[in-house]
C-alpha cells in the first residue's frame, strides 16, 4: 500500500500533481482516482494557516488552529471507492451563554463511499434511491475526490450547534418577560395540589 502526505498548496500556479487552493479560499486536496493503486493509498492532509483562517470565517468560528485528517482510500471497483479515516481539529468557538471564546477539540471518524456519477452534475437524484435507508455514494467529479473538502465537511458536521463553554450554565432566565412571581394561567392549577 502506498502512503503519501499531501502538503498545503504553494501560492503559485498549481500543477497537475499538487493540490490546488480554489478561488474561494477553501481547503482543497484533490485526489485523481485513476492514481489510486489496487492496494489502496493512505493520505494525510493538513490545513495551512491561511486555509485555517478561511475555514474559520466560512464556518462562523473564532478560529481554526489546527486541522489534519488521515484517509485510507480503497478501490472497491473500477468506478467505486471507499474513503475511511479520521479528522482532528482544534477550534475556538463562542459560548452561546457567556459569549466568551473557548477552545474545542474535534475528533471525528470518516467513512464515505464515492462512485462515478452517471448523471450530469447538478441533476437531481431519484427520490426512490433514498428509500433503502442507505446513503447513496458521493459523486466522483471529473475523476477526482476532494479530500480537503471532505475533511472540511466533517469538521462542520461535528461542531456543536450550541457551543457552551465548560462550567458555564444558563441560570435565571425569564421566559416571555414574566417575572417568576407573576400570575400565570397555570398558577391556579399549582394551588390545587
Amino acid at each position: 500500500m502506498a502512503t503519501k502526505t499531501v502538503s498545503p498548496p504553494k501560492f503559485s500556479a498549481p500543477s497537475k500533481t499538487e493540490p490546488a487552493l480554489d478561488d474561494g479560499g477553501d481547503f482543497s486536496r484533490v485526489l485523481a482516482v485513476d492514481s489510486v493503486p489496487d492496494t489502496g493509498v493512505d493520505i494525510a492532509v493538513r490545513a495551512s494557516e491561511t486555509e485555517c483562517a478561511a475555514l474559520a470565517q466560512a464556518d462562523g468560528l473564532v478560529a481554526v488552529h489546527d486541522l489534519e485528517a488521515s484517509f485510507d482510500v480503497r478501490k472497491q471497483s473500477r468506478t467505486r471507492f471507499k474513503v475511511v479515516g479520521s479528522l482532528r481539529a482544534r477550534v475556538t468557538q463562542t459560548c452561546i451563554v457567556s459569549l466568551e471564546p473557548f477552545e474545542t477539540l474535534i475528533n471525528a471518524d470518516i467513512d464515505v463511499d464515492f462512485a462515478a456519477s452517471s448523471r450530469p452534475t447538478g441533476q437531481a437524484s431519484d427520490p426512490a434511491a433514498f428509500l433503502g435507508g442507505e446513503d447513496p455514494p458521493d459523486p466522483i467529479i471529473d475523476g477526482k475526490i476532494d479530500l480537503g473538502a471532505l475533511a472540511a465537511e466533517f469538521l462542520i458536521l461535528n461542531l456543536d450547534v450550541y457551543p457552551r463553554k465548560p462550567g458555564v450554565s444558563f441560570e435565571g432566565a425569564e421566559v416571555g418577560g414574566d417575572s417568576p412571581g407573576a400570575k400565570s394561567p397555570f398558577a391556579v392549577l399549582r394551588q390545587r395540589k
